[in-house]
């Protein structure tokens, strides 16, 4: 199989990044003490930095490729596709809910962007990519780890919250692991990562984590389709909200 050009898989890694980012910019000023808030602020910067990065990849690729009509830039690229064009997964545009829900979020993608920066790729743009962000999310899944057996083994009520955190987004996250087209060919050339290799580092170290916090992981079903622009309703209300200044005032500059 000829692998296709990298295009689609650098977007898919970018929207997860962006995505998630701009759900936890959310909180900022609304954390439950400064210190949680400036936190997770951080790592808010953290991934939209990683989307930054392949952005400006995925927008130099298509400029050389001559598939845009016009030059494209990591702006266009963020704010000016609609949800259908956007290949994130869609455990990362569950909307925030609760402080629990927040961290079991940033804990569940975090595990899988660590052994998944781990792999690197044998293409050198992704691959300094991949070094640079490794150092940010080891932080991520440790922060993370941390609060989800925090309040997991908190009181009654942070517990409850938790599992019903759980039951809302483990359904999301069986699409982590199934490989879009874009990603197959791409994987047997060493450029994409192989998901299958990294599905059981992932389900070690989460549930070492839930075990510890005594939560139990539910036996729902899987939820898919983000990787190929297929989305629940809260991305739409995510980008309408992110994309509306530069929609309202196109063009326009600080």
């Amino acid at each position: 199989m000829k692998p296709q050009h990298p295009i689609d898989y650098v977007l898919h890694l970018a929207d997860n990044a962006l995505v998630l980012g701009h759900r936890n910019s959310e909180w900022t000023g609304h954390g439950p003490i400064l210190e949680q808030d400036i936190a997770l602020s951080n790592i808010a910067l953290d991934l939209i930095g990683q989307a930054r990065y392949l952005y400006q990849y995925a927008a130099r690729l298509m400029n050389v490729t001559g598939d845009a009509k016009q030059e494209v830039t990591e702006d266009i690229l963020a704010y000016l596709r609609d949800s259908w064009d956007f290949r994130n997964c869609l455990l990362v545009e569950q909307a925030n809910g609760d402080w629990g829900k927040t961290v079991l979020r940033q804990f569940l993608f975090s595990a899988y962007q660590y052994f998944f920066y781990r792999e690197g790729s044998r293409d050198a743009e992704l691959a300094a990519i991949a070094e640079k962000s490794l150092k940010e999310v080891t932080y991520h899944l440790r922060w993370s780890s941390e609060w989800v057996i925090r309040l997991g083994n908190g009181t009654e009520e942070s517990h409850s919250r938790m599992e019903k955190a759980l039951d809302q987004l483990w359904m999301y996250t069986g699409e982590l692991f199934l490989p879009a087209d874009y990603e197959q060919s791409l994987a047997q050339a060493g450029i994409a990562v192989d998901l299958a290799a990294i599905q059981p580092l992932w389900e070690e170290r989460v549930r070492e984590v839930l075990t510890e916090a005594t939560l139990t992981i539910p036996a729902s079903a899987m939820q898919k389709g983000g990787k190929q622009g297929r989305h629940t309703e809260q991305l739409g209300y995510l980008l309408a909200e992110m994309q509306f200044l530069q929609r309202a005032y196109p063009d326009c500059e600080w």
